[in-house]
């Protein structure tokens, strides 16, 4: 425990001897580049990462110290069920949709085939005029 503030501690100086050099110079910038500056600053501080603050958790009388609110296996397990969920129901959805468009070309192909005409017949330039033309 004692390392880590340690570490902490050896952090906040090299920050402030780093924000005094930046500083520094600062009077001697004009108007226009001081403000981008601050600007910079202000938006650095508001998104900078706040370290999770310990817990104390009591489980059967014993207190100890939770460094994250994690719920465990259960948690990670529940959070990604959704996704499975959605992936298998496009898989079954992608299935479904195959199989009916297989239905449609076999029935095509089924009613090509039982015709009395050849199939070379459709393609014929002269057999779709003839069709227009022919009075239902």
């Amino acid at each position: 425990m004692t390392t880590i503030s340690t570490q902490q501690q050896a952090a906040d100086r090299f920050g402030r001897r780093i924000a005094a050099r930046l500083s520094a110079g600062e009077a001697d910038l004009p108007y226009e580049v001081s403000e981008r500056l601050r600007a910079a600053r202000v938006r650095a501080v508001a998104s900078r990462k706040v370290a999770p603050s310990p817990v104390v958790v009591s489980r059967g009388g014993v207190a100890s110290l939770a460094l994250t609110d994690d719920g465990g296996l259960w948690t990670r397990i529940a959070s990604v069920l959704p996704l499975i969920a959605l992936v298998a129901g496009l898989v079954t959805l992608h299935g479904f949709q195959a199989d009916r468009r297989a239905m449609e070309l076999a029935e095509v192909d089924a009613a090509l085939l039982t015709d009395d005409l050849p199939p070379a017949a459709y393609t014929d330039p002269g057999f779709i005029q003839f069709l227009q033309s022919q009075p239902d």
